[in-house]
């Protein structure tokens, strides 16, 4: 945990931007993977880390808005537990870490939730997404399922997106130490990626350092030959000389801060020249867009920016042709890059998405496209001092949705159907880095990850 200071100021700037009622935080709870007592490692609710920095299930904490006060819920260990689990601190103790100057019985966060119902209070929460809590809510506060996530309050979720968002100096130290381990995940994989060996190899090797490291992997590995395929947990094929591993990885820390790292590898340590010619395009719109990053620039555009890129290296293999700016407008590249640039992160790998991906990545001022490929930009609003954004771009042969564009003569006039057929099998390419927005421009967190040509194959020898 953070020094106790941390927390409690981090509550009080939060019940300053609350007008009235009370503000709820469910922690999580213990998940069965097979039977009650053998559970899945127990993750804290991102939320709760935040304002409480209490990694231990079955809690819960209540803010109360008009009496600007706290009170975390929770019950004391009994000598049964003690007996497996080893002696445990008490409530009190717990809270005195995190400076809250009440406690009560878990059961009791129940009966005030009730009372404040029956009162007329508002209860402000935010949208579940453990099944627990939607039961939960829905027993105590009368809300159908299917209305919790339209009922939560969109007051209390813009007040911890506009708090959550900006990182600090303390938060950025624990993400350096997040994107270290990332460091070597990913220069792990590239010295293993050799012909012969599973993709399971890599990716179990890699997931324990993450655990060896911190808390584990900040999002299950996406590690593929079939890298055109943009989230494949698949890893089952033996890797081939001469075809592309997509490793997409990351570690979250022992304070849960994540890191989000992509590199693209040729198997056997070489890339082919139709390679090279691809990956450079990706590289490239990577930097640039890096070097553009500063505040009070929209993402969106820092998007389309390396679309641009894209398209015009792929005019110059042969690949689309025509006007360039028409062509990302009218979203053409989407074949080739069928998702936006990048997001948010931070105690979340896509950070605070559980709040709704709308308030994070836009606002009043820039709304989500409805067209397809930069529908899916989770991060399209103006750059601010202190955010931290993943830049991912990416070109992906498809052949699914190459064949079905190519039947419907879809963008004929940009795309190049004889020259695409041919690169049906090439794979994917994705490179990514995590950046800090500074006040006069960006910092790359962590140490440089190999990605230039020279440097992937260098480290792969």
């Amino acid at each position: 945990m953070f020094q106790k200071e941390v927390y409690k100021n981090r509550r009080a700037e939060l019940l300053e931007k609350m007008d009235s009622g009370i503000i709820i935080f469910m922690g999580n709870q213990e998940s069965p993977m097979n039977y009650p007592s053998n559970t899945y490692h127990f993750r804290q609710d991102s939320n709760f880390l935040y304002y409480v920095g209490l990694p231990h299930p079955n809690m819960a904490m209540i803010m109360d808005a008009d009496a600007k006060t706290c009170t975390l819920y929770g019950d004391d260990f009994e000598i049964d537990d003690i007996i497996w689990m080893g002696p445990q601190p008490k409530m009190t103790e717990l809270a005195a870490q995190s400076a809250i100057d009440h406690t009560a019985p878990y059961g009791d966060f129940d009966k005030v939730l009730i009372g404040a119902k029956k009162a007329g209070r508002k209860i402000h929460f935010l949208p579940p997404y453990r099944a627990e809590n939607k039961i939960k809510l829905n027993a105590l506060l009368d809300i159908p399922f299917a209305e919790l996530k339209a009922k939560s309050s969109t007051e209390l979720i813009k007040a911890i997106v506009a708090q959550r968002e900006i990182k600090t100096d303390i938060e950025i130290a624990e993400m350096e130490k997040a994107c270290e381990t990332g460091y070597m995940m990913q220069t792990t994989a590239m010295k293993m990626a050799k012909a012969g060996r599973y993709e399971r190899e890599l990716a179990g090797t890699i997931e324990g350092i993450a655990l060896a490291g911190g808390n584990g992997v900040s999002f299950p590995v996406i590690l593929s030959q079939n890298g055109e395929t943009l989230h494949n947990h698949d890893h089952s094929q033996k890797l081939e000389n001469g075809r592309l591993l997509l490793v997409d990885c990351g570690a979250e820390n022992e304070m849960n801060y994540c890191s989000d790292y992509t590199r693209t590898m040729p198997v056997g340590g070489k890339f082919s020249d139709r390679q090279k010619a691809v990956y450079q395009i990706v590289l490239d719109a990577n930097m640039e867009a890096i070097k553009a990053i500063k505040p009070n620039v929209l993402y969106r555009d820092i998007h389309f920016l390396s679309c641009r890129i894209i398209v015009e290296g792929l005019q110059a293999l042969g690949l689309m042709k025509g006007n360039v700016n028409e062509a990302v407008e009218k979203g053409a590249h989407a074949l080739f890059m069928p998702h936006g640039l990048g997001h948010q992160i931070g105690l979340d790998v896509h950070d605070m998405e559980d709040l709704g991906e709308d308030f994070v990545g836009y606002d009043e001022k820039t709304k989500r496209s409805s067209l397809f490929g930069t529908a899916y930009l989770r991060m399209g609003k103006e750059l601010k001092t202190g955010h931290v954004v993943t830049v991912e771009p990416g070109i992906y042969f498809v052949p699914t949705l190459i064949d079905i564009w190519k039947s419907e003569n879809k963008f004929a006039e940009f795309i190049n159907y004889d020259e695409v057929e041919k690169y049906k099998g090439f794979g994917g390419i994705r490179i990514e880095d995590d950046i800090l927005v500074t006040e006069n421009g960006y910092r790359l967190l962590g140490r440089p990850i190999p990605k230039t040509i020279k440097d992937v194959e260098a480290m792969m020898a």
